[in-house]
């Protein structure tokens, strides 16, 4: 079985922002297999499960505010036995450009709470990762409220294109395996690289 768990806050009040990311790919991936949500209220979760390429898959949203993404991932994940190598995070990375993707086979949390508590319940950072960059070129003050913000049009554009990439990421990751994947999409970005004019 492969688990994909897409990181973010439930509610309206946290939709189009950009620490809602993770939502964003697992429900666009969701509507591309045409997969219906049901909620998962013992383990505090949206789930959608189907078959893809000879897996089984189910996609997560953890309903328990990021900061404690990793009580609801972490029972899921054993409850139906799998392990950490089974399981794989999308989240926000405010360190990556916007538009920025990045994929690692296991590593720390970065400072991303959501990312933490998962390796804290789960007791190992051994789990692939896909994170989004959102960037904080333009973040004033708190970070917290940066990625926190609704996502100003040009950004929300920018991190459409980004959400659309990660779902084809997720894709091949099942399809294909880590590192086809990791060669294909690392480093991926929704915006153009400067012009050599500009980088001077």
């Amino acid at each position: 079985m492969k688990m994909i768990a897409g990181l973010g806050n439930p509610g309206e009040a946290y939709a189009q922002t950009a620490h809602n990311v993770g939502f964003d790919v697992v429900d666009l991936l969701a509507e591309r297999l045409q997969l219906v949500w049901k909620n998962s209220s013992g383990f505090h979760a949206r789930t959608a499960k189907t078959t893809y390429a000879g897996q089984q898959l189910m996609l997560v949203k953890p309903q328990t505010f990021m900061n404690l993404s990793g009580n609801s991932v972490a029972p899921l994940l054993r409850y139906f036995g799998g392990t950490p190598a089974d399981l794989t995070v999308i989240s926000d990375d405010a360190d990556l450009p916007l538009g920025r993707l990045r994929i690692r086979a296991n590593g720390g949390s970065g400072g991303h709470r959501g990312l933490l508590s998962i390796i804290e319940q789960l007791g190992t950072e051994a789990f692939p990762r896909l994170r989004v960059g959102v960037g904080r070129e333009d973040c004033q003050g708190d970070l917290a409220d940066h990625v926190l913000a609704k996502l100003d049009p040009d950004r929300q554009k920018v991190l459409r294109k980004a959400v659309e990439a990660a779902a084809e990421a997720v894709l091949s990751l099942i399809e294909q395996g880590l590192n086809e994947t990791m060669t294909r999409f690392n480093g991926w970005s929704a915006e153009p690289p400067p012009a050599p004019e500009d980088r001077k």
